[in-house]
């Protein structure tokens, strides 16, 4: 063969084979180290959460003989200890610091993976599931605040919106390791993954000491032990943020709060279909989240972020209106299909929505209140939570699914209107998600640290141009 020919076909095999990748890199955002090793730390973690959040249950029931009602209750302790986690996890972040945070977090996490491990009696399924709860919402804000302070600002709706996907790809690969490895009949096999979601929350440790920074907001006390001004009371006063907080709380009961309650039982209810065709509707949402969300990302740069919520609760509603054709309408396969069908367009709802509420919190927070911040601002979730599945339960043990889901689709309505309300008020500059910078993106924390490792005061949020 002609070396000339030789040398065209290399070119056009290099070709092929450089522009998919070029394509896929390009999708992805330019983020600091920093943030980098608290997404990779993040998704190693949901890898373990994968392996056992969707058997808790039934591993108290089935594996450790636990009556199914104590059971429930059991995990119901998870979302009650969130009610104290959330808040305590904001205030310590803004304490001692947000990394200092979340390996306390972590280390409490991995301490109820090993109390799950080792349940025998129904009071040790409370104590365990209570930890669960207290460990994830200590976590949860901290590293909100710590992961918002080691990018810029307009890198924010980014660096949430990559830690959706990467939290995703953990469950899911978690999810399926765990179908190949674990049997009711064989306990062994629950206590091994239970184990092996203790040390997935305990190798992100190392990874934030070696490579993330300890960042105190400016307000964060001097070794006097004197807390920074204003505390949970400031945050309070803050009626944009309270608004905010509203909207987050609508839209995780009308979305999120339905997703592993009303779904699931409304689907393998009078939707008829198995729950091995519920596990592949749950899969197709996870998978339309990790192949989708970098995607939509970019296609919602120079956009403001309260019309990516809106169109977000436009799916949702559509999601819950194919539910009800689903579970009245069809039957058999194409009931499988049309729940699957739900849920994909569920995930692209949450697509849309990860890069927008956390970065307006973080947008909206002064640095020396950040963590107060993210500790009432998931405290919305934790109610939407606990609001969403109490309401379906009653609803759905009445027969009244396609109610409940006509609810849903006003509810969904109204939150999109609430939204639109809301962008009046919101700055400009925190209600923006930003295009990617041509500029390489280096190591970065938004306060910059004095020699003593204390952070120096950074600017002030953006003004505000109203006020609620």
């Amino acid at each position: 063969m002609p070396s000339s020919l030789t040398q065209a076909l290399s070119q056009v095999s290099a070709m092929g084979t450089l522009r998919p990748l070029n394509g896929i890199s390009n999708l992805v955002p330019q983020l600091p180290r920093q943030a980098w090793a608290v997404l990779g730390g993040h998704a190693v973690s949901a890898v373990g959460s994968g392996l056992t959040l969707p058997f808790l249950l039934v591993y108290f029931h089935a594996v450790r003989g636990i009556d199914l009602g104590v059971a429930g209750l059991a995990v119901a302790a998870i979302a009650v200890a969130s009610l104290l986690g959330n808040p305590l996890g904001g205030w310590l972040a803004d304490r001692i610091g947000a990394r200092s945070t979340v390996i306390a977090g972590l280390m409490v996490s991995a301490a109820a993976a090993v109390g799950v491990a080792s349940v025998a009696d129904p009071w040790h399924a409370f104590a365990a599931a209570g930890l669960v709860g207290l460990g994830a919402a200590v976590t949860w804000p901290a590293e909100d605040a710590l992961l918002a302070t080691v990018v810029r600002p307009e890198q924010r709706s980014a660096a949430f919106s990559v830690r959706f996907a990467t939290m995703n790809a953990g469950f899911g690969i978690g999810g399926l390791i765990a179908a190949a490895i674990v049997d009711i009949d064989a306990p062994g096999t629950f206590t091994f993954i239970y184990l092996a979601d203790g040390a997935s929350f305990l190798l992100f440790i190392p990874v934030l000491l070696a490579l993330v920074p300890d960042v105190r907001g400016a307000g964060a006390p001097a070794g006097d032990g004197r807390p920074s001004a204003g505390g949970f009371r400031q945050v309070l006063r803050d009626r944009l943020f309270l608004g905010v907080w509203a909207v987050t709380a609508l839209v995780v009961t009308m979305s999120y709060g339905q997703y592993h309650s009303s779904f699931p039982a409304y689907a393998t209810g009078p939707g008829g279909i198995s729950a091995r065709a519920l596990s592949l509707a749950f899969a197709a949402n996870t998978l339309t989240v990790v192949l989708a969300q970098l995607i939509v990302l970019r296609l919602m740069a120079g956009r403001r972020r309260t019309r990516a919520i809106m169109l977000a609760c436009a799916l949702w509603a559509l999601t819950w209106a194919i539910t009800i054709v689903a579970g009245e309408v069809t039957a058999g396969a194409a009931a499988a299909v049309t729940f699957a069908l739900a849920m994909v367009l569920f995930a692209l709802g949450e697509t849309l929505f990860s890069p927008t509420i956390p970065a307006i919190v973080n947008d909206l927070a002064s640095d020396e209140l950040r963590g107060r911040y993210n500790g009432t601002y998931t405290l919305a979730w934790t109610t939407g939570f606990m609001v969403g599945p109490a309401v379906a339960g009653f609803t759905l043990r009445a027969g009244l699914g396609s109610l409940l889901f006509t609810v849903l689709i006003v509810g969904c309505v109204l939150t999109a209107l609430a939204a639109r309300v809301l962008e009046r008020y919101i700055p400009a500059e925190a209600n923006l998600v930003a295009r990617a910078s041509p500029v390489p993106a280096e190591a970065h924390v938004s306060a910059p640290l004095e020699p003593t490792g204390k952070a120096v005061p950074a600017a002030t949020p953006p003004p505000r141009t109203e006020q609620l």
